[in-house]
């Protein structure tokens, strides 16, 4: 392969991350930092689950059964993390609305508040795909590609790529939904993240079989593709209600 291959590769995984961070983020400082520090911290607790693991991989059974333990317990750690970024969140909003009413400010909107979260999201999904497809990339650069046995019909990095966009998707979503669960009390919204998050990281147990790659990546994009669809009915749902309370508020 060349170097228009791995860059290629690289927008694949990050292209749209990159486009709705040129779009949204950047605008704001604020949720640039928090896109670098949920990057940060998404990334380091991939790091410490890799390292307990690291003994253990790869393993000398040909059974996939553990490996779907290590996908369960690295999925039930990083939504233990989720739920303690969205109490650090809820402390810098209190933080933020009481600086606000000092300084006599408008308080955070809900717009604000659902991009903090898809900020965060896409830090999720930034450091999933730094680490498990961008730091594969270096041999992508060079004069030939690589084929896996379990799947003989696509590179291995576009299969990387494909997997690094889906999950990027994912993760950036829901997050979103379950900052919104949370914050609504809403247990569909918040119990949504975790299954999906474990769902698409199941399915990708389906590579582990001949040609499974085949079959399980359009299935992720499925998820991924419900994910996105349910955030955007969250969405509509929480800036309908907050039109209501405002219209009902003026009426009074």
């Amino acid at each position: 392969m060349t170097v228009a291959a791995g860059v290629g590769y690289a927008l694949l995984a990050l292209g749209p991350s990159l486009s709705l961070f040129l779009a949204v983020i950047s605008r704001k400082p604020f949720l640039v930092l928090t896109l670098l520090s949920s990057t940060l911290v998404w990334l380091m607790s991939l790091i410490a689950l890799s390292a307990v693991w690291r003994p253990f991989i790869p393993f000398k059974t040909a059974a996939s059964w553990p490996y779907a333990i290590v996908i369960i317990t690295s999925v039930a750690c990083q939504e233990a993390l989720r739920i303690l970024w969205w109490r650090l969140y809820k402390k810098m909003e209190e933080i933020l609305d009481a600086f606000a009413d000092r300084v006599s400010k408008p308080r955070l909107f809900v717009t604000d508040k659902m991009q903090i979260a898809l900020a965060g999201g896409m830090g999720h999904g930034v450091a999933h795909a730094v680490f498990f497809c961008i730091s594969l990339l270096t041999p992508a650069f060079g004069p030939a590609t690589y084929y896996t046995e379990k799947c003989s019909r696509i590179p291995f990095f576009l299969l990387s790529a494909l997997i690094a966009l889906a999950f990027v998707t994912i993760h950036t979503f829901s997050m979103v939904i379950a900052f919104s669960g949370h914050a609504d009390g809403n247990r569909t919204d918040q119990y949504f993240a975790p299954v999906v998050h474990l769902t698409s990281g199941m399915l990708t147990l389906i590579n582990l079989a001949s040609g499974g790659c085949i079959i399980g990546i359009p299935l992720l994009y499925v998820v991924a593709a419900i994910t996105l669809a349910y955030c955007s009915k969250v969405v509509w749902r929480r800036l309908s209600a907050n039109a209501n309370r405002i219209r009902q508020a003026n009426l009074h």
